[in-house]
């Protein structure tokens, strides 16, 4: 994404909408119960708003939330994980590929069993431990931004 697009992906609305898009993808798979190979249609919109959502919101130049703090964070960690202290090198290099293991391989376990047995308990309860995760890791982000930003590495 180009600086404008970064700035937009900073959004509150963006952050949040992208955590609903989870529910979106969900129920657009789950659809197929109902919907037959239509289904196709509502998970091509839900793909459709999750490449859309970073260029069609307001820009954010001063991060003064969680929200644009953690896309400010990211970009910085994207530019150059060099800048990140040693803590925060350490969690997104080790922390979260564990955390994919962790709560992402039974998240994404339990969602794709739920979807396929069209059972809510399995499903919900596997979005719930990805949405935790990712949460973790957004945050994590936001920390990262405020690290950098002491040191001078972020705007």
């Amino acid at each position: 994404m180009d600086d404008e697009a970064w700035r937009r992906h900073a959004n509150p609305w963006s952050v949040w909408t992208r955590f609903a898009a989870v529910r979106a993808v969900i129920a657009a798979l789950g659809s197929r119960a109902w919907l037959g190979w239509w289904y196709l249609l509502p998970v091509a919109a839900v793909a459709g708003w999750l490449w859309l959502d970073p260029h069609v919101f307001p820009t954010v130049t001063a991060p003064r939330t969680w929200a644009p703090r953690r896309g400010y964070g990211e970009r910085l960690w994207l530019a150059d994980p060099a800048l990140a202290s040693a803590e925060h090198r350490r969690f997104h290099r080790l922390l979260v590929p564990l955390r994919a293991v962790s709560l992402g391989l039974p998240g994404y376990g339990l969602v794709g069993y739920g979807l396929v047995v069209l059972d809510v308990w399995p499903t919900a309860c596997g979005a719930a431990l990805l949405v935790l995760g990712q949460l973790r890791r957004i945050d994590r982000f936001g920390m990262l931004y405020g690290e950098g930003r002491r040191r001078g590495a972020a705007p």
